[in-house]
């Protein structure tokens, strides 16, 4: 037999359940951030790949002896070298973008149940600690050489690749605290300063890389 509770009752109930279910969304938008495990597999892939890129031979530091936090000439020895220089800001960016995806993924498709979620962050560092050591390799080293201004190139050294990592995770982290208009607009100011004070940047790294444009070479070079 059904029963009727009194409206008011009733409406307290729906109340409840409305919140619980916010609640429940807030937890699914920031289910992205990770837990303890995911926070210590996040170290052990960065561990591992410093400890891969030290047996592909790469220079633990820069080779002048000296460790910098920050290193701002480009076309010089030390680019490159130290734990972050001009082109950190494009790692940023990468941690902007693997955020994003990861929030397509598993917050709004919600593929495989949206179960990996905690682990976005050590899947984001994964991604980037795989373009770290194709980045590192004589393939790629002498493509840059080739089709870039970079044509001084040798790689990066194992603390620039950490430096790199670790600012993927500042801007996977940035864009998991800014609504997503701010993130892309902070995103277009890294752009647009870098390609202003080096001229370079995200954008025309991967043109120049997969697409090699004369005219933009001769461009950069005439800084």
């Amino acid at each position: 037999m059904a029963v009727r509770l009194p409206f008011a009752r009733q409406r307290c109930i729906e109340r409840g359940m409305d919140g619980a279910s916010r609640r429940m969304n807030g937890q699914s938008a920031r289910s992205l951030l990770p837990n303890r495990r995911a926070v210590f597999a996040t170290f052990a892939i960065m561990i591992s790949a410093a400890t891969i890129l030290l047996a592909m031979g790469r220079v633990p530091i820069c080779t002048c002896g000296t460790v910098k936090l920050w290193h701002g000439v480009v076309q010089s020895a030390e680019n490159s070298q130290q734990l972050t220089d001009w082109y950190s800001l494009s790692h940023v960016i990468h941690g902007m973008i693997m955020y994003f995806v990861a929030w397509l993924l598993w917050t709004r498709w919600r593929l495989f149940g949206g179960r990996p979620a905690r682990f976005a962050l050590p899947i984001a560092v994964l991604v980037e600690a795989a373009w770290e050591l194709c980045e590192n390799s004589p393939m790629i080293i002498d493509r840059y050489r080739a089709v870039t201004v970079s044509f001084g190139y040798t790689g990066d050294s194992v603390l620039n690749s950490m430096g790199d990592i670790g600012s993927m995770m500042v801007g996977f982290l940035i864009a998991s605290k800014l609504p997503w208009r701010a993130s892309v607009a902070l995103a277009v100011a890294f752009e647009l300063l870098t390609l202003y004070v080096i001229r370079d940047n995200l954008t025309l790294n991967v043109i120049m890389l997969f697409w090699p444009i004369e005219a933009i070479r001769q461009w950069q070079a005439g800084g």
